[in-house]
């Protein structure tokens, strides 16, 4: 060898041993931060790992350092090993989860390939360059990293075979005596009774992966300030006839020709930023649709204005004379009606074409209640709640729910958990009960029994209920059917004594029909977001299926109670986390973190908390509570699917704490909506009225990755006969988000937070968006294999749905992105079919 080829190969060789003190050194240094943690954590009684491999990896360094490198490979090869066995002992013991994966690679992945790096530069170190051990190192890392991609390849998501073979659909009759939505999609569920069922089945599961993209249509309304007012307009679009109806985050209407998407026509209501800084999130669920049947109002009954080929078929002169109407409500209170055929205001209704929602409602200020899931129609009326804006002050305004004619905008009831008569007129001067319980999600309907079906939330501040009524916690976070005509209240089925988790009703009353020992009866399936599925007579309220009264944490905030029991249906699964007989309870194996600091940080997090399962009490103490299920559940305003034929509830679900922080009112400097403060501003909830402000951020690491380890969300199907789940899986891959907000596009299902509600079709099919990255996929309803997915420009937090124009299937989705969620923003409707 030259005197040259020995310099460099010496240069060589001590580059790599300094590469592996370099190595062993930041190893020890991760020790050295783990046996702090691990020390804190025994002292809260936590696991004794963090500390025992924090020290076998900072000796380690030490030994490397002094050239007892045989012994420093041991021990850091022993400390990989003891994470391993430490690693999948706590992930057996969780069950083996979905993702198990993810959680494995969090616990082993960096301290591996830290330790891997070490043992690698120690050899090529020792031996000389070009020898044997060198290139079978090299090749041994070769071969980890395609192992590693293989690994990744067999976990990526992607679209099977069916199994399921589509069951041919008998024409598009329904099922039972129940209507269903077919060739048009006549309100947000599809019909008032919120199945999310089409009995069409062009596209089935034998042609489902032919689905192309057909149109798209842009409505240009993006958000026009980041930071102080959060977009998402999570609606379902719905057609009637040649048209197909959308509204967006501000509730501009959008009539679209159901075959192309050209604009018919648009109606801008010019809602002011402004007035929508205290909503949670600027939302227009859906556009609400009422024909009064009269002959005249039929297009072919007038003249029509002549067609311009390729833009727009002949338009029927002064549209449909208001015999046909859209409604859609606005953030700053507004109820307007305009022609379904030509989008102008119906000047009959209201004053002038608008009925003003904030009359008698004491607002304090513009948006702090007003509607976003748009109103139901039924038996002549419109029937809307609206939402109030969270935890800004015990007297926040009222949650009274009306109902108008849908004719002339006449108020006809008013309904309010404090107001017995819902008929009664209000006195000059006077305005609706404060701070009670409100309706902010789909109201259903059934003509048939003459009842609408109110979902409730809970009493104005969500995290102390000291001075609620007796009544408001009645009617708080409840089933409530009320007489039509009249607004009576019939019957109240509570979910939730004394509400102080903000497990209000999101999730849209579903009307079905069921067999209850031999008898056919007309029921409620209410999904919730503690994950019960509770099954009740329509009629009467009467629970059809078993609910027990559960034991539930005491130990109240200061001035406030809780109840000794809650309810818990025991014959359907729980749904609030990973579905299964029992409300899943977590400890602190499942804590998560993508690397041994944040992961140990997330433990120190859950011992500082209080929880003792779901229902545990808001507190003052420690560093507050771990609410699980969290804020958006479980179950939440996207609603169930069902299938009649397969006899199946589709759901979807989030598995997501949060931390719930009371702070004592006197250190809380935030003013309440209505007395100078603004929701963008607050760094903590004012919760005015109350003892306590409160914060609730979501449970994250310090990457900004939840602490709970996943799945983080799950789709799943039960038999609604006998009460199984028949399948799960997790919903959702981490394509679009990551560590810190930054995509992985990694596409293996760890699940995702969830919102926005699946599609079910008589073509043996389940659409569903709602996860965090932008795909709507398409699965099997019979067996939950994915068949087909398509990538969208923006987030679906919304939910799908399918009509027929001129002999064709759609399915449409809405793509606008959750600001709070932090999807991807965007404008978009996309719309796919089978190639023609």
């Amino acid at each position: 060898m030259s005197i040259a080829n020995h310099a460099r190969d010496g240069a060589d060789r001590r580059g790599w041993r300094w590469l592996y003190l370099a190595l062993a050194t930041l190893s020890g240094a991760l020790g050295l931060v783990m046996i702090g943690l691990g020390v804190w954590l025994i002292a809260l009684g936590g696991s004794f790992y963090y500390l025992a491999a924090g020290l076998g990896l900072a000796i380690g360094a030490g030994l490397a350092w002094r050239g007892r490198d045989t012994l420093a490979l041991l021990l850091f090869g022993t400390t990989v090993l003891l994470t391993l066995v430490w690693s999948l002992i706590e992930i057996g013991g969780k069950g083996w989860l979905p993702a198990w994966g993810i959680d494995l690679a969090g616990r082993v992945g960096l301290l591996a390939a830290l330790v891997a790096g070490v043992g690698l530069a120690w050899l090529m170190w020792r031996v000389p360059p070009r020898s044997t051990p060198r290139r079978l190192a090299l090749a041994g890392v070769l071969a980890s990293v395609a192992g590693l991609a293989i690994v990744v390849f067999a976990a990526w998501e992607r679209p099977e075979q069916a199994g399921d073979p589509a069951r041919p659909a008998a024409g598009r009759t329904g099922t039972g005596t129940l209507q269903e939505a077919g060739a048009d999609w006549t309100a947000y569920g599809g019909t008032n009774g919120g199945r999310r069922y089409s009995t069409l089945s062009q596209v089935s599961t034998a042609n489902v992966g032919d689905l192309q993209e057909a149109w798209t249509f842009q409505s240009g309304d993006l958000n026009p300030e980041e930071g102080r007012v959060f977009y998402s307009s999570q609606n379902t679009p719905i057609k009637v006839g040649n048209l197909l109806y959308t509204c967006t985050p501000s509730s501009q209407v959008f009539a679209l020709d159901p075959g192309t998407g050209q604009v018919r026509w648009s109606h801008d209501p010019r809602v002011p930023a402004s007035h929508m800084e205290s909503l949670f999130t600027a939302a227009c669920r859906a556009v609400a649709y009422h024909d009064d049947g009269a002959p005249a109002g039929r297009p072919e009954a007038v003249s029509r204005m002549p067609a311009v080929p390729g833009v727009i078929g002949p338009v029927p002169r002064g549209g449909s004379q208001c015999h046909r109407r859209i409604f859609v409500a606005t953030a700053d209170g507004r109820l307007i009606a305009l022609d379904a055929v030509g989008g102008f205001p119906c000047r009959d209704f209201g004053q002038d074409g608008t009925v003003d929602m904030t009359t008698d409602m004491g607002l304090r200020e513009t948006g702090f209640a007003s509607n976003t899931s748009g109103a139901t129609v039924a038996g002549g009326l419109l029937i809307l709640g609206q939402q109030v804006s969270d935890n800004q002050r015990r007297d926040a305004p009222s949650g009274v729910v009306r109902a108008y004619d849908a004719r002339t905008g006449e108020l006809r009831w008013a309904w309010d958990a404090l107001r017995p008569d819902a008929q009664a007129t209000l006195a000059p001067g006077e305005i609706y009960p404060r701070g009670t319980p409100n309706v902010w999600n789909i109201i259903s309907a059934d003509e048939t029994l003459g009842l609408a079906f109110l979902a409730t939330g809970n009493a104005a501040a969500d995290q102390w209920g000291g001075n609620r009524t007796a009544e408001e916690d009645r009617m708080t976070d409840a089933v409530v059917a009320v007489d039509l005509q009249t607004g009576a209240t019939r019957w109240v089925y509570s979910t939730v004594t004394h509400d102080l988790w903000d497990y209000d009703l999101g999730a849209q009353p579903m009307l079905i029909d069921v067999t209850i020992n031999g008898a056919s009866r007309r029921a409620i399936m209410q999904a919730s977001k503690t994950g019960n599925l509770f099954l009740l007579d329509a009629a009467t309220g009467q629970t059809l299926r078993p609910v027990e009264q559960r034991p539930a944490p005491q130990g109240a905030p200061a001035g406030d109670w809780v109840a000794p029991t809650q309810p818990q249906s025991v014959f359907f699964p729980n749904i609030g986390g990973v579905p299964g007989r029992d409300p899943e309870r977590i400890d602190a194996r499942h804590a998560f973190g993508l690397t041994p600091i944040d992961a140990a940080l997330c433990r120190i997090s859950f011992h500082r908390q209080r929880y003792e399962g779901m229902f545990t009490p808001p507190t003052t103490e420690k560093d507050g509570m771990l609410l699980f299920p969290g804020t958006v559940g479980g179950m939440n305003w996207g609603g169930l699917g069902y299938d009649p034929r397969r006899r199946l509830i589709i759901a979807n679900n989030s598995r997501l704490p949060n931390l719930v922080v009371l702070h004592p009112s006197a250190e809380v400097e935030d003013q309440p909506v209505g007395s100078g403060g603004a929701r963008p501003d607050q760094a903590v909830a004012p919760h005015s009225g109350t003892p306590f402000g409160v914060t609730r951020p979501i449970w994250w690491s310090a990457l900004r990755v939840p602490c709970l380890a996943p799945p983080w969300g799950y789709i799943s199907a039960t038999s609604v006969d006998t009460g199984q789940v028949v399948w799960s899986k997790p919903l959702g891959t981490g394509f679009d988000s990551g560590p810190l907000g930054i995509p992985t596009f990694l596409k293996i299902p760890t699940g995702t937070p969830n919102l926005g509600g699946p599609l079910v079709t008589a073509g043996g099919l389940t659409f569903i968006g709602a996860a965090q990255d932008n795909f709507l996929r398409a699965f099997e309803t019979g067996t939950g294999r994915l068949l087909w997915e398509a990538r969208l420009p923006a987030g679906a937090q919304a939910g799908p749905m399918t009509y027929e124009h001129r002999g064709r299937q759609y399915v449409a989705i809405t793509a606008t992105g959750h600001a709070r969620f932090e999807t991807t923003p965007g404008d978009y409707l996309k719309v796919y079919a089978l190639p023609e």
